[in-house]
């Protein structure tokens, strides 16, 4: 049968691939346009699994409210060009839905299971990848529930790079939880309140302080004393309820959340390839091998 042109053009549309793949389906697949998206999936697969070993490190966070639910999710790719790619962002949106639809509860289980399309989430990101030519990898997500007396406060800086979401319980202040993400989002707090450290940790840090007190030639008798009031600056460092507000420093943050009527009972706080080791690349030598590629 002979490729027209149409075809290619209709077979580019519904996969992304390039005029010369998309010609090359057709011949192999004898003009049949469904078995020629098949042939380039697989081909989109084979591309997707020699990108396995690269590094994806950039990408984007990205938060989805319904109602009384929420999910917040980070899909990293390889460069921050592609996280601000069309495509990208149309799948970020796409499994988003998908994950707050259908609620798995581990990142393995959620590529396992299968999109209004048909294909499971593990080959809707790799037609992306064929698409979009970037590792691209679901790293992680949460999904979180409240009741209608309790208020979500999601929050994105710099277009996604880092990702927040507060829960309010017993308050419909929506503004007041979008308030304390941001500030979740500049402080980084690693606990809500001082309950949540473990006593282990504080003996830890109370063992480092009194080692740096001796050490500053401080007298016995008072070290102690002093230990315990460094020890309430290390909880204002890692306690969201401890720290000074950012919207008004005059004001503690656990002040502020009281002046609503609620408290917050968890936030979650991603920030774009963190614990990810990056490639650190020679810019001028990647230029230089793309360069010898076209050679």
């Amino acid at each position: 049968m002979a490729v027209t042109a149409q075809m290619v053009k209709e077979l580019r549309g519904q996969t992304g691939a390039g005029m010369m793949d998309c010609k090359k389906a057709l011949i192999e697949t004898d003009g049949d346009i469904p078995a020629a998206v098949d042939f380039l999936r697989e081909k989109g697969l084979s591309s997707a699994a020699k990108k396995a070993d690269r590094i994806a490190a950039e990408g984007t966070t990205y938060i989805l409210t319904e109602g009384n639910e929420a999910v917040l999710l980070e899909v990293n790719a390889e460069t921050d060009f592609v996280a601000k790619n069309v495509g990208f962002q149309t799948l970020v949106k796409e499994l988003a839905e998908h994950l707050l639809a259908t609620k798995p509860s581990t990142v393995e289980e959620a590529t396992e299971s299968t999109m209004p399309n048909g294909l499971n989430v593990a080959d809707h990101i790799s037609n992306a990848i064929a698409k979009i030519g970037e590792k691209i990898t679901l790293r992680r997500f949460v999904v979180r529930t409240k009741t209608d007396q309790d208020a979500f406060g999601p929050y994105l800086h710099m277009g996604g790079r880092i990702g927040v979401l507060v829960t309010l319980e017993g308050s419909t202040d929506a503004q007041a939880a979008k308030d304390v993400a941001m500030h979740v989002a500049a402080l980084n707090p690693q606990y809500i309140s001082r309950d949540e450290v473990s006593e282990e940790e504080v003996d830890r840090e109370r063992k480092v302080l009194t080692e740096q007190a001796l050490n500053e030639g401080k007298p016995e008798n008072i070290v102690a004393k002093m230990v315990e009031g460094r020890l309430g600056k290390y909880f204002e460092d890692v306690c969201l309820l401890d720290q000074s507000f950012v919207k008004n420093s005059d004001q503690k943050v656990k002040d502020f959340v009281k002046s609503t009527g609620g408290q917050i009972t968890e936030f979650v706080r991603y920030s774009v390839g963190e614990g990810i080791e990056k490639r650190q690349d020679n810019f001028a030598d990647e230029v230089m091998s793309q360069v010898n590629k076209g050679n």
